[in-house]
């Protein structure tokens, strides 16, 4: 097995050993980044000059002794959604095509304090707004398993990266599902933390109340590594939870004998294809056969939780966007007639379709005389949907469904058909209304070689559970990869 193909956890384990080197595992990466990222089109901007001069001297720490993070000289890659001092941070959007960030995120500080090398920034949605990485105005990124289809979004270039081997791990965020389902697309383990975990601080905002960002990785205890690095309070972030951070790893070999995982009965699994129909029950059987207790629960409401998010997210959107005016920073129309002139032509010309949309479906539901009929009416029932799944999670430990309920689609299949695309979302959008942690694990591969993912969602600052049982799975289901496309 290549280097690049390998977890984390493994590779530092073997180079403490002795049997291979930090600039080993680099030139792996840098050899891999060579031959696919021209076909993928995972990344924005590269980043990875001094990697060879900088995995030399974390050997050399290793040679005396001296004791390493175990994230330290692994290449991980960032969504081009967090602020980089001094290195580009576009959005994937031409309004901040040149902006470079005077200032570093609170989650890349923690990747840089571990020692961590960024690999690059990756290729995304603009602003997050999508489920296919489409909406790029640096253009579509390529699904490792198959170079016709999406990597899904919006956090579609970093689960390229991770899946082709082009990088250990990335960071991903997630505003409706946007690192779960890009993992379940790619074959990837994608955590979506509790809101609050994750300092939002650096990020760039789309919808402040869903928002979150998260570790995706090649295996289950990555992403409780990365998560430990990463996860915390942070007095810059107002929305950051002062809560201790337990010690993930911990929970990673427990037994998930007795656990109870729900099945919410409303939750319509007509709308999937079959093979994921078929991937679900067969690992529903794996975490039977681990032990766990199969209940069927009841969430009234989950069938209105697209609908939901897709007038709080664009609100929300519409809001946050206000600042792009072409005054201060990023794109600013020239030869403009007046101050208004400027303000429309920058922003026609710096966003693209879908934030254009959202922005406009936002702002209605905001304008006087819609207020109320929509906007309040959607928190309502956001606050409904968050009382079921507290009800829930009194009789069961988590939440088990398809994460998707396609496995990735072609590019250009759905482009034309926001609505069916916004449905794609039906599985995830409901954690992040609540606020919940939740993962993808890859849970089996259709006739084509597509993977599909399974979905856990747990109590809020429960990730330990989610990882305990995700890890048990993982383990038990012991997936075998088909070849991938490169």
């Amino acid at each position: 097995m290549n280097l690049f193909e390998q977890p984390i956890h493994v590779l530092h384990q073997k180079r403490l050993s002795g049997e291979i080197t930090t600039v080993d595992i680099v030139q792996s990466i840098l050899k891999r980044l060579a031959e696919v990222e021209a076909k993928l089109h995972s990344f924005i901007t590269l980043s990875e000059e001094k990697f060879l001069d900088r995995a030399a001297e974390v050997d050399s720490k290793i040679q005396q002794k001296q004791s390493i993070h175990t994230l330290e000289g692994m290449p991980i890659a960032v969504k081009d959604i967090f602020s980089t001092k001094g290195i580009r941070t576009t959005c994937a959007s031409r309004f901040l095509e040149n902006y470079i960030p005077p200032f570093e995120s609170t989650v890349t500080q923690k990747l840089q304090a571990a020692g961590s090398l960024m690999t690059g920034k990756t290729n995304m949605d603009e602003f997050a707004m999508g489920s296919s990485t489409e909406n790029s105005a640096f253009g579509v990124t390529r699904n490792p398993w198959d170079l016709d289809r999406v990597p899904g979004g919006s956090s579609g270039g970093s689960a390229s990266a991770v899946s082709s081997g082009q990088s250990l791990a990335a960071l991903g965020t997630d505003t409706g599902g946007s690192i779960r389902q890009p993992a379940s697309f790619t074959g990837i383990v994608g955590l979506k933390p509790t809101y609050g975990r994750v300092s939002r601080w650096g990020m760039v905002a789309f919808a402040s109340s869903f928002d979150q960002a998260g570790p995706m990785t090649r295996d289950v205890e990555d992403a409780a590594l990365v998560l430990q690095t990463i996860a915390g309070f942070d007095k810059k972030d107002a929305t950051s939870l002062k809560v201790d951070v337990p010690d993930y790893a911990s929970f990673l070999h427990q037994s998930i004998k007795g656990m109870k995982i729900g099945i919410i009965k409303e939750l319509d699994l007509s709308s999937c294809d079959d093979p994921v129909v078929s991937i679900f029950q067969d690992n529903i059987a794996v975490l039977s056969d681990a032990g766990a207790e199969i209940v069927e629960i009841s969430m009234p409401n989950i069938a209105d939780a697209v609908a939901t998010y897709y007038v709080i997210a664009p609100c929300e959107a519409s809001s946050n966007l206000g600042r792009y005016d072409g005054v201060r920073y990023g794109r600013r129309a020239q030869d403009a007639s007046g101050l208004l002139d400027m303000y429309e032509r920058s922003r026609d010309e710096g966003f693209g379709n879908e934030v254009k949309m959202r922005i406009l479906i936002g702002t209605f539901a905001l304008s006087a005389g819609y207020y109320d009929a929509y906007y309040l009416k959607a928190q309502k029932v956001q606050n409904l949907i968050r009382s079921q799944y507290y009800q829930a999670f009194d009789q069961v430990d988590a939440i088990a469904s398809p994460v998707a309920p396609t496995a990735a689609y072609k590019i250009g299949e759905m482009i034309d058909d926001p609505l069916k695309m916004y449905l794609g979302d039906a599985f995830t959008i409901p954690a992040n209304l609540a606020g919940l942690p939740g993962i993808s694990v890859p849970g089996g591969f259709t006739e084509n070689n597509l993977p599909v993912g399974l979905q856990l969602l747990a109590s809020h600052l429960e990730e330990g559970k989610l990882l305990k049982i995700a890890h048990c799975f993982e383990k038990r289901l012991n997936l075998t990869k088909p070849k991938m496309a490169i």
